[in-house]
């Protein structure tokens, strides 16, 4: 019973845990190795902060900073290869189920990261959860709204012509007899 609640506990804090970070090198290469399942939606986040020399702390990142997000599938295949800016979201599916290598790689020179400066990666992966997903139905129904009011006022225009042939039918003999 006890090792069944530990179970239960440990499955909620994986399910819940916050991102992570990792420091890195100037146009140091850093790989995280995700075992995804076959069309799964995978979306990451990140963002990069630079060691300031003077002030001993992580600050915002200089300006022209970027990281190189490359993605391949467990058969070498690449996925994503694409520059973004200091801070940024990225998002694939996985075609094959197994292991697929996140890589983040910084595009710092020596004039923008001052000489070989440390970086932090602010790195949060979410695998299976679909946030596009709510934001397609909410459009979806916005459609279907539309459709519906779109449908009704032909409806409505349908039933206005209808009255107009109507009255025109009833006004006519009536003004032909009048003249």
């Amino acid at each position: 019973m006890k090792s069944h609640l530990i179970g239960i506990l440990l499955s909620f804090w994986v399910a819940v845990s916050p991102a992570l970070y990792f420091h890195s090198g100037e146009r140091e290469e850093k790989c995280i190795i995700e075992d995804i399942p076959s069309d799964t939606l995978i979306t990451g986040s990140y963002k990069v902060q630079q060691w300031d020399i003077h002030e001993h702390r992580f600050l915002e990142s200089a300006p022209g900073l970027g990281m190189f997000v490359t993605i391949t599938t467990p058969t070498k295949e690449l996925l994503l290869s694409k520059l973004y800016g200091p801070q940024g979201t990225f998002s694939f599916t996985s075609h094959l189920p197994g292991e697929h290598n996140i890589c983040l790689q910084s595009n710092s020179t020596k004039l923008i990261s001052f000489g070989g400066s440390k970086l932090r990666i602010h790195l949060d992966i979410r695998v299976g959860e679909h946030f596009l997903d709510e934001a397609i139905a909410q459009a979806k129904d916005k459609v279907n709204e539309v459709n519906f009011r779109l449908g009704h006022l032909i409806e409505q225009i349908h039933h206005i012509s209808k009255e107009q042939n109507y009255h025109r039918v009833c006004l006519f003999p009536n003004r032909n007899m009048k003249e």
